[in-house]
C-alpha cells in the first residue's frame, strides 16, 4: 500500500513540475508539501528503504532537469512561442508549426511526415542571414529532379535574417509567409515572423534550453 501511494505521489509530483515548466501563465506558488510528505511516509516504513533510495535519486534528476535560467516554449497546439524563465512569461510571439502532412516519393517509395517533434532540445547553433540546403523531399515535392551538386541546393531567400538550430536539421526561423502564422504548415521548422525572430535570437545563447509540446 505504501509502494503504491508512493508512486502516485512521484507521479503527481512529475506532472506538476511539467505542467509549471510550460505554463503558459506561471503560478506564484508556495513550497510544495511534495518531498516532506514523501519522506514523512518513508521515514514510518523502514522497510522501505530501497524505494526510498530510488525515490532520492529520483528527486536528484527530477531537480536537474528543470529549466534554469531562461527558455523557449513551443506550444505545437496554438502554434505559440514563449520565451520565460520558471516564474515568468517574457516574451510570447505567434508562430507556425509542423503541418504533419505527409509526402511519398513516387520513383522510390520513400516517405516523409513533417511534423515538429516534441521532447526537451537545446539551441545548438546561431545563424545570421541563413541558407537553406534543401532536402530531397523539397525537389520531389515540386516534381522536380534531385540534384547531385550540393551548390542546387541552396537558398538564401527563405529562412529569413537569422536561424536558430536546436537538432537534427530543425530550426526557428523567419518566413515569407508570414500571413501563415498561427497555421500548422511549416514541414517541421519553427517559423516566426521577423520582429519576433530578431527578439528572441538577440536574448537567446547557445545552449538555452527548448521545450516542445
Amino acid at each position: 500500500m505504501i509502494r503504491v501511494f508512493l508512486i502516485l505521489v512521484i507521479i503527481i509530483g512529475l506532472l506538476a513540475t511539467i505542467a509549471f515548466a510550460l505554463s503558459k501563465s506561471p503560478p506564484v506558488l508556495p513550497p510544495s508539501p511534495l518531498i516532506a510528505q514523501i519522506d514523512s511516509v518513508l521515514a514510518a516504513a523502514p522497510e522501505e528503504q530501497s524505494l526510498a533510495k530510488a525515490v532520492k535519486q529520483l528527486r536528484k534528476d527530477v531537480t536537474k532537469s528543470l529549466p534554469k535560467g531562461k527558455y523557449v516554449v513551443i506550444d505545437r497546439n496554438s502554434n505559440t512561442a514563449y520565451l520565460r524563465s520558471a516564474d515568468s512569461v517574457m516574451f510570447k510571439a505567434v508562430c507556425s508549426t509542423g503541418s504533419g502532412g505527409e509526402l511519398t516519393d513516387p520513383k522510390t517509395g520513400r516517405k516523409w511526415v513533417f511534423h515538429t517533434p516534441s521532447g526537451v532540445f537545446s539551441i545548438k547553433n546561431k545563424i545570421v542571414e541563413p541558407w537553406w540546403r534543401k532536402p530531397d523531399w523539397a525537389f520531389v515535392e515540386d516534381d522536380e529532379p534531385i540534384p547531385s551538386n550540393n551548390a542546387d541546393r541552396l537558398d538564401p531567400n527563405v529562412m529569413g535574417d537569422y536561424a536558430l538550430g536546436f537538432g537534427d536539421g530543425y530550426f526557428i526561423h523567419g518566413t515569407l509567409y508570414e500571413r501563415l502564422l498561427g497555421m500548422s504548415v511549416s514541414h517541421g521548422c519553427v517559423r516566426l515572423g521577423s520582429d519576433d525572430l530578431k527578439f528572441i535570437y538577440d536574448r537567446v545563447p547557445i545552449g538555452t534550453g527548448v521545450y516542445v509540446f
